[in-house]
């Protein structure tokens, strides 16, 4: 499931986008079963929270250095970062209400 408001970053753009403010991102493989169950969550809250936060996705496959840079090892791994830090990380799939209390933490720290 495809939307506008997922980013969707590559090594190349990662770093940029969750330089400012507050990211959700979601470590991911096409491959991966459980990641896809993911996606339209990860929809969900992008709907929810608007401009308020960033919604990404990478997939680990086509940005290895990213993934490896936050120690990436089982997926999907979802990432609450503000201002490029790690406020929160969660393995496995993770229910829409989790991540946007999470989000709304971070928003406030």
């Amino acid at each position: 499931m495809a939307s506008e408001a997922v980013k969707h970053l590559d090594d190349t753009t990662f770093a940029g986008a969750v330089a400012s403010g507050v990211a959700l991102v979601d470590f991911w493989a096409p491959w991966c079963g459980p990641c896809r169950m993911q996606g339209p969550i990860l929809v969900e809250v992008a709907a929810t929270v608007g401009d308020s936060a960033t919604i990404a996705k990478v997939n680990v496959d086509e940005a290895p250095r990213v993934a490896t840079q936050f120690g990436i090892r089982s997926i999907p791994t979802l990432i609450v970062l503000k201002d490029g830090k790690t406020i929160e990380q969660f393995v496995g799939v993770q229910q829409a209400s989790t991540l946007l209390s999470s989000l709304k933490t971070a928003s406030v720290e």
